[in-house]
């Protein structure tokens, strides 16, 4: 096989994916296209106006690599990458692995204190930001004892990432490397609320782009995605960057925050053929769908994932646009989708089926399979999962078990081979398709001065969707009402992530707990009412 090359076996009925034994994954993913003549095609289209082709992709990819190592960044260091969706964001993830460098795309959502978090945790040597986050980046940094070397601004004159790249030579030669070698990471948060940085390998991005990209998705070299999920976690990453890359299609990019409106009139404006969104989107979308009839007839398949889709989304979906969504369950750790329903084969309400290239196994508590439509613990087999969790030894050995990974999801398979979603196996709540934890949204809740103790839990709004519930115990219960209610609102959202902030308050004269004083939050769950969310 040539240098950097794939072959994709399909002789077996089933992709069997093989390695050159040298293999740096930015040559099939960036390289490959000038040589198969789409030079002059459009690769990237933006809501900022942007056009980018797959030969300016190429050149501005080598001249970020270059511009990284001119800094005196060396193989194998870390670049954080606080960016938003944009063409440099392809630029510095492409740049960096092609120089042999570790790309860290990292939630642009995230406040202060997280990132402060990731950059010490990684031990980067350089942090690249879009200005939209100049200020949570620096106030990240006045709170580290010891700075990244380099400190980028994607935007601007003199020293910004911009300026380096138009300065950089734009010939790079691919770092020698094999699909088993680091590649690039992606922070996850745990139970514990803490990020991990799950590292992953060269070959990864190519198992997930094959088997869900093109044995599920079907996607080809004339489609147009579309992806209202962002870059920074997988679900976007594949969406927007790894899938088109890999058949030579298309992508538009919007960078701001999406809204029903905002991704009705991207849809309209540049005819995606591939959408890709979030149940609490979808949700919204349909409100915005029974008085508005966006033109949505470019799009021959809209795509699902982050938290379970309840059929009643599907079902209204599909009578109001004709379109049916994809529903399926992938993590960071696994890359993207390992189980999904298919354009054939669809079972509302479920996760679908397993993707090709992948195995699954539910066991018990005692990690013995459980009977064919009994819950348990979901686990999952395949080649894009992460090598490990970066200096978190502990974690990796609980969670990554003989090549199998725990994926923390309780599921169960009917007979007909549909896996139902149960819930997660701790407390941790997926809002809006991004993990958060209770424990963070706790302690700021008890930063509050007439706050006691709080407590988290999950609860479905009218849409079936899950939001954070605040059960609190204040200081002086006489004060309980609206206006601090109204206050702690405001509160959460000033220091929290957008989607983190609690939807209901309930005023509670105590909690229920263990022995040991740990939160039964179980039985708050069980005692939930029917209050509209905020």
């Amino acid at each position: 096989m040539k240098n950097h090359s794939v072959e994709v076996d399909l002789s077996a009925g089933e992709a069997v994916l093989r390695f050159a034994p040298v293999f740096n994954v930015a040559v099939p993913f960036i390289d490959r296209h000038l040589q198969e003549g789409r030079a002059d095609k459009i690769v990237i289209r933006t809501n900022r106006g942007v056009e980018v082709t797959y030969a300016e992709l190429a050149e501005n990819v080598n001249r970020c690599g270059n511009a990284l190592l001119d800094l005196g960044i060396e193989p194998g260091e870390r670049v954080i990458m606080i960016v938003k969706d944009c063409a440099e964001f392809f630029y510095c993830f492409w740049g960096a692995i092609k120089a042999g460098l570790i790309p860290v795309p990292v939630n642009t959502l995230l406040r202060a204190k997280d990132y402060a978090y990731i950059i010490a945790d990684s031990g980067c040597t350089a942090v690249v930001y879009s200005p939209e986050f100049a200020a949570e980046v620096e106030a990240a940094l006045g709170q580290l004892a010891e700075l990244p070397a380099h400190c980028l601004c994607v935007e601007g004159e003199g020293g910004s990432l911009q300026a380096l790249i138009k300065a950089a030579s734009a010939a790079l030669e691919p770092v020698t490397a094999t699909a088993e070698d680091d590649c690039f990471w992606l922070y996850s948060s745990g139970s514990t609320g803490s990020p991990k940085g799950a590292v992953h390998r060269h070959r990864d991005m190519v198992v997930s782009s094959q088997f869900y990209g093109v044995q599920v998705l079907g996607i080809q070299e004339d489609d147009v995605c579309f992806s209202a999920a962002k870059l920074f976690f997988a679900y976007g990453l594949g969406n927007g960057m790894t899938f088109p890359l890999w058949v030579g299609a298309s992508t538009v990019l919007y960078d701001a925050r999406p809204t029903p409106q905002s991704t009705f009139e991207t849809i309209e404006q540049f005819k995606p053929t591939l959408y890709y969104g979030v149940p609490t989107l979808y949700a919204a979308q349909l409100q915005v769908l029974e008085s508005e009839s966006p033109d949505l007839s470019s799009v021959r398949l809209c795509v699902s994932a982050g938290e379970a889709l309840p059929a009643d989304i599907f079902n209204r979906w599909q009578q109001r646009t004709g379109l049916i969504i994809l529903d399926g369950i992938g993590s960071t750790e696994l890359l993207h989708i390992f189980i999904s329903n298919r354009t054939d084969d669809v079972k509302p309400g479920t996760s679908g089926r397993l993707v090709p290239g992948y195995q699954a196994k539910i066991l018990n508590d005692a990690a013995a399979p459980v009977a064919m439509g009994e819950s348990g613990q979901l686990w999952i087999r395949g080649d894009s999962t992460a090598r490990c969790y970066w200096n978190n030894s502990e974690k990796t050995a609980q969670t990554m078990v003989d090549g199998w990974l725990d994926t923390g999801d309780t599921y169960l398979q009917d007979r007909e081979g549909y896996f139902h979603y149960c819930g997660r196996n701790d407390d941790m709540l997926k809002v809006g398709g991004i993990w958060c934890s209770p424990f963070e949204i706790e302690a700021k809740l008890i930063e509050h001065p007439r706050v006691l103790e709080a407590a988290v839990v999950g609860r479905s709004d009218t849409a079936g969707l899950i939001k954070p519930e605040a059960h609190i115990i204040l200081q002086n219960p006489t004060e309980a009402g609206d206006v601090l209610t109204d206050e702690l609102l405001a509160h959460c959202k000033t220091g929290l992530a957008p989607y983190k902030y609690p939807r209901w308050f309930q005023y509670v004269a105590e909690l229920p707990k263990t022995a040991t004083g740990k939160i039964q939050r179980f039985k708050l769950r069980a005692t939930l009412g029917d209050e509209q969310p905020m």
